[in-house]
């Protein structure tokens, strides 16, 4: 239970988009510090192949120092899994003082409940993902693959990394409805989730669409936020994109973190 915290999701952070990173530190230094809670809702880095591969890295050393430095600050840190960072471990947890968070789960925030998911379980109508998904979280697969060397580790996940994407290409260019459609979250899922949680206030990252909805299904209803993936890199394609959530006792409202 928390007085107030700030969610994030989808930073995709990596060394080669240096913008999106400087914006996230300075968003711990200052929007993260306000809250009592930050909470990170998946995707926090742009893939991980286990925390032994990233054991040397300097760039994923800072951000174990930058969030570490947060949570010492009297912030408490939450992390929950998301489809590129789903292995992300209790080691690096560790080192950055962070606490896993299920996937769902519902957390008290501001003397309110909130339903929170990284959203990927949610699209139920791409149902190659949906196995996909089923396949790679199970702990004997990844078991496994962490017992691989890490060079052969980052090479497999750099070819889905490429096939997704190409996929993603081909499909947005031939046929904009279906991926439309499979890249977002389905109604049924969600009413599904609200069930089943008996939450009617859910928050979720993944689907790249940020927003806030009211839904209702089968004589339910509920609200629906959608957290931004950030991108302060890529100028010449997209405009500087990145939000945040803050919920307080006067509330809860969306923070634009482009630069005016």
């Amino acid at each position: 239970m928390h007085a107030s915290a700030v969610l994030i999701s989808d930073l995709h952070l990596t060394p080669s988009m240096p913008r999106t990173a400087e914006r996230f530190f300075e968003f711990l230094e200052k929007e993260a510090r306000t809250h009592e809670a930050l909470i990170i809702l998946g995707d926090l880095f742009e893939f991980w192949v286990g925390d032994d591969a990233k054991a040397r890295s300097p760039f994923h050393q800072e951000v174990a120092t930058k969030l570490k430095a947060v949570s010492q600050s009297g912030t408490k840190i939450y992390f929950m899994h998301g489809n590129r960072d789903f292995l992300l471990g209790e080691q690096y947890a560790q080192k950055s003082q962070m606490e896993f968070l299920r996937d769902p789960q519902v957390m008290n925030i501001a003397n309110q409940d909130w339903l929170l998911t990284h959203g990927d379980v949610l699209c139920t109508a791409d149902s190659s993902y949906q196995q996909f998904r089923k396949v790679v979280r199970s702990q004997f697969v990844q078991k496994l693959f962490l017992m691989l060397p890490t060079l052969l580790r980052i090479k497999i996940a750099s070819s889905l990394r490429s096939n997704s994407t190409a996929k993603y290409q081909r499909a947005q260019k031939f046929t904009p409805e279906v991926i439309q459609v499979k890249g977002d979250v389905t109604l049924n899922a969600t009413a599904a989730l609200v069930a089943m949680s008996g939450c009617q206030q859910m928050i979720h990252g993944h689907t790249h669409r940020p927003g806030y909805h009211q839904e209702s299904l089968g004589g339910q209803s509920w609200q629906r936020w959608v957290l931004s993936d950030w991108d302060f890199d890529h100028p010449e394609t997209v405009l500087p994109k990145g939000n945040a959530l803050s919920i307080t006792t006067e509330g809860i409202r969306s923070l634009d973190l482009v630069r005016s």
